[in-house]
């Protein structure tokens, strides 16, 4: 998005002007301050004094490579949704260690929490041990932070025997407790990969077994408050803190079903949906362990509309080529709904514009992307994508017609098959998508053409639940399924993640759910259990 100096942004009056840019100034400043590691304290920043541990949201890691590493924390004073800060930067000192005890530390450093950026802090820690776990605290005016625990890649290349990965999505604070973290605690996994929903942006609901006072999300400040609702959660803290998060999201984070700069269809109408976006997504960046280069074009950029690039691909040896995907920042509006804008249930033969060739749901630069990456899919033994939502065809039955949801994979059926052609042509091997955003589990083949039944399977895809999110499916499960011979399974009920294993030879895929999510002292179960033997594209159940 482009604009001549003199124009208004966003809505913005000129007499507003000179306090917009004085905004831009600092947010300039922010994040350079915020990038900044510096090795031995000079006591130059302020040295903010606490009388209670100002690390009640937590630390996680994320963004990993081979030799590098993302630690997060944000400092945070006694009100639940304010931080009672100081108005200057704040030394935070790190530490990374072999050990739990931080008798061996590798690195440590300090780096700064700038007021601008919710006195968040993202470490980006580099020269690292491949392959290798770690421990890392944070420390300010002798207050400690809890210990995380974290880890490398394997180097490109290595030769790894193992990748256990955990998938989760959706997790509506109000509609059940976050248990299911304790239970995946306990699994042991190398990663996290979190495919969307990560907040709500709704309103206090009627469904909820525990509620908030906060209305719909708009403001920065409100985007803000609804992630330290999420993150007091201590079994999300729990879980942040066990392992590395690969992170995704999906529409909630900003607004249910909003495409690009275009806006959804639930909550308050906003005139000016870009300047809530960014809101939106400067508050991701300041609440995940991201690196600061996800902002092309700083946070300020974010105010023009500038993309916030969240995909990108992780090397776990040669083992596996983990790539997740951002569907939701760059597609192109949903068509033919009844209301202009949201998503719908339709009849694909009465939206011949569905069809267009030129529709994207990942948009033009992440797909060229995407498809160049797939070039090199046989230097890994797995390809293993991540994104927000379900890939496969899925028809809804009724009566004589076959409809379809519009907001996901079906409702962008050219970008589909374009990626369906580059899986073909490169001929990509052990194919794996993992999905989310339906609240339902679902079990499927990719197929080249999913209305032929004796078309060529090109790989697997396990669309998760949702960890607490309620679904509306389950009565029409059995004619859905009749109708989509490609699914070999599905369950619209219970709530949970999955855990995939992958060796050289095969990979596991265990759907673990809750007795029931809005208990919480639910226990655990494995709802079934699949396998998949390296070069077959043949799911077989276990359980």
């Amino acid at each position: 998005m482009s604009k001549k100096p003199d124009q208004p942004v966003f809505g913005l009056s000129i007499l507003k002007m000179k306090t917009f840019h004085k905004a831009r100034r600092d947010l300039l400043r922010a994040m350079s301050l915020a990038t900044m590691i510096l090795p031995l304290s000079n006591h130059a920043w302020a040295q903010h004094r606490f009388d209670k541990n100002p690390f009640l949201l937590g630390v996680a890691s994320g963004s990993p490579t081979d030799r590098s590493i993302v630690l997060w924390t944000r400092l945070i004073g006694d009100n639940l949704f304010s931080s009672g800060l100081s108005n200057s930067p704040i030394e935070v000192k790190w530490e990374i260690a072999k050990d739990r005890q931080f008798t061996q530390i590798i690195q440590s450093g300090f780096s700064l929490a700038v007021p601008a950026l919710a006195y968040s802090v993202h470490a980006e820690v580099n020269q690292l041990p491949a392959n290798q776990w770690f421990f890392y605290r944070f420390q300010v005016d002798g207050q400690m932070s809890a210990v995380g625990r974290t880890r490398t890649l394997p180097a490109p290349g290595q030769v790894v025997e193992q990748l256990k990965l955990a998938y989760a999505s959706c997790q509506h604070y109000e509609h059940g407790y976050f248990t299911a973290y304790q239970f995946m605690r306990t699994e042991d996994v190398d990663l996290l990969m979190f495919l969307g929903d990560y907040i709500y942006e709704y309103g206090p609901g009627r469904k909820g077994v525990r509620t908030h006072d906060s209305g719909p999300l708009i403001s920065l400040d409100d985007y803000r408050k609804r992630y330290v609702l999420y993150k007091k959660d201590q079994n999300l803290q729990a879980m942040h803190a066990t392992c590395p998060w690969l992170m995704t999201w999906d529409d909630h984070e900003v607004q249910n079903d909003y495409a690009g700069l275009n806006p959804g269809k639930s909550g308050p109408y906003v005139s000016d949906f870009p300047a809530r976006r960014a809101a939106a997504y400067q508050a991701y960046y300041e609440h995940m362990p991201l690196k600061s280069s996800v902002l092309i074009e700083g946070i300020e950029g974010l105010m023009r509309g500038a993309e916030m690039r969240i995909y990108g691909d992780f090397q776990f040896g040669k083992l596996a080529n983990i790539t997740m995907l951002d569907d939701r920042q760059y597609r192109d509006p949903n068509i033919c709904s009844p209301n202009a804008q949201g998503s719908a249930i339709i009849d694909p033969k009465t939206c011949p514009e569905l069809n267009a060739p030129e529709r994207s749901i990942l948009g033009g630069e992440q797909e060229k992307w995407l498809i160049n990456k797939l070039k090199n899919s046989n230097q890994s033994i797995w390809n293993v994508i991540g994104q927000p939502t379900l890939y496969a065809q899925r028809y809804f039955p009724s009566n004589d017609q076959l409809l379809i949801w519009n907001d996901g994979w079906d409702g962008f059926p050219a970008a589909r098959q374009r990626l369906n052609q580059a899986l073909i042509q490169n001929q990509v091997k052990n194919v794996v998508l993992f999905g989310g955003d339906v609240h339902e589990n679902w079990v499927s083949y990719i197929k080249a053409d999913y209305d032929k039944q004796d078309s060529a399977i090109l790989g697997v895809e396990f669309c998760g639940t949702s960890l607490t999110s309620i679904g509306e499916g389950a009565k029409y499960l059995d004619a859905r399924l009749a109708k989509n011979p490609h699914f070999i399974f599905a369950e619209a009920t219970k709530k949970g993640y999955g855990i995939a294993e992958f060796t050289p030879k095969a990979l596991t895929v265990s759907l673990r759910v809750l007795t029931n999510a809005q208990n919480e002292d639910a226990s655990i179960e494995t709802l079934a259990k699949f396998v998949v033997q390296s070069h077959s594209n043949k799911i077989i159940r276990l359980s």
